[in-house]
């Protein structure tokens, strides 16, 4: 067993955190402040080939392995979750089930152009009656002839605002339970396609979400993806999605755990640096192993998929551990500044808020210990 990453890797690494502190922390505060995603960025990604970098090369993307995107996830979001998750739901929620399941046609359409940064992507799943229970969607395609009619609603949908196409999961066959979902492609423009609102949030502030509605939308059959009954293609995206949130939750420890060991090192208080105070030490040393900890469970996640595995157990694993992992180190790292840890000037108390929606989006933890329940074998 090897636990270093290879040179490509650290190289990578490197790379990319000079791309993040460099280009993307300067965009973070007014990004937080206005709620409003800093939409040039998208263009400077793709220009170094940071959109999409999972798909393969000939489709203009960068290719890299699992273990780089994690590796990607952790930088990104040790700066800025927020602007990391509009990022995200562009380069693997909206765009993913489009590599894999896509035709020909739509992957020239709408996959090399994501790639590009000449078309935005969302995922549109949750309702505001079906989150975790998929099983409850409202959101229905029926068939018409050569084209589908949708009608619904989604909710807290990333890129919703500005997203040039959404790939949408709706009920073709109601009958069939989850087996009667499939998905769709559905474009900005599209008649009885429409945002309904912007919504405000607490956390990942400089990620937009919206409300969209779709009513009597028609679109041509053609922009189904896959086949009709695409539940199975829908939890492989998740699933891989998993992974790459845990990574994200990652960086969410390390920049607020990074934060609380500088101001340990430079807060005096009775005469000294809180940091040579024992309570704050053993604080700051459970926070690194708890960090190191989650980054193993991540990086075995993503080796998993690279070596062509499918890792149901060990990605709601991470993502549980990740997630909750995060929310403990932020809480830590608020504590440790004291009354500045409510202050806006400092990162901690984003990195709490941010770190808060990860134990809920992308599946609740109680949904991760569903999944790993049932691989273990329990009803």
């Amino acid at each position: 067993m090897d636990f270093s990453l290879n040179e490509e890797h650290r190289i990578f690494q490197q790379q990319f955190r000079r791309f993040c502190e460099k280009e993307v922390a300067p965009l973070v505060e007014e990004a937080e402040e206005t709620e409003t995603f800093p939409m040039p960025l998208f263009g400077k990604m793709a220009e170094l080939g940071y959109l999409c970098p999972r798909f393969p090369e000939k489709y203009g993307a960068a290719g890299i392995d699992k273990i780089s995107e994690v590796i990607m996830r952790e930088e990104f979001s040790r700066v800025c979750q927020g602007i990391a998750s509009s990022w995200s739901a562009h380069s693997h929620l909206g765009t993913y089930p489009i590599y894999k399941w896509g035709s020909a046609v739509q992957k020239q359409n709408y996959l090399v152009p994501a790639v590009r940064g000449q078309k935005l992507a969302a995922f549109g799943l949750t309702e505001p009656d079906a989150g975790s229970d998929i099983k409850s969607l409202r959101t229905t395609a029926v068939k018409s002839g050569d084209h589908y009619i949708i009608n619904g609603s989604k909710t807290f949908i990333t890129n919703g605002t500005f997203c040039d196409f959404v790939t949408l999961v709706a009920y073709t066959d109601r009958s069939q339970g989850y087996r009667g979902i499939s998905l769709f492609i559905v474009d900005k423009g599209t008649a009885g396609f429409s945002v309904s609102r912007k919504l405000k949030k607490e956390g990942i502030r400089s990620s937009e979400t919206a409300e969209l509605l779709f009513e009597d939308c028609r679109i041509h059959q053609d922009q189904r993806i896959g086949p009709v009954g695409a539940f199975y293609e829908l939890m492989d995206t998740l699933n891989e999605g998993r992974v790459g949130v845990a990574g994200n939750c990652v960086g969410i420890a390390q920049a607020a755990y990074e934060a609380a060991l500088r101001y340990a090192k430079e807060r005096e208080q009775f005469g000294r640096t809180i940091g040579s105070f024992q309570a704050i030490q053993f604080k700051l040393v459970e926070m690194l192993a708890q960090i190191e900890a989650i980054r193993l469970l991540v990086y075995r996640a993503a080796w998993m998929i690279d070596q062509g595995m499918n890792p149901v157990k060990e990605a709601s694993i991470a993502k549980l551990m990740a997630s909750e992992t995060a929310v403990k180190v932020a809480r830590e790292a608020v504590h440790i500044h004291g009354g500045y840890g409510m202050m806006r000037e400092f990162p901690v108390g984003r990195c709490l808020r941010d770190a808060l929606v990860y134990t809920i989006g992308e599946g609740t933890s109680e949904i991760q210990k569903k999944i790993i329940a049932r691989q273990i074998g329990l009803p």
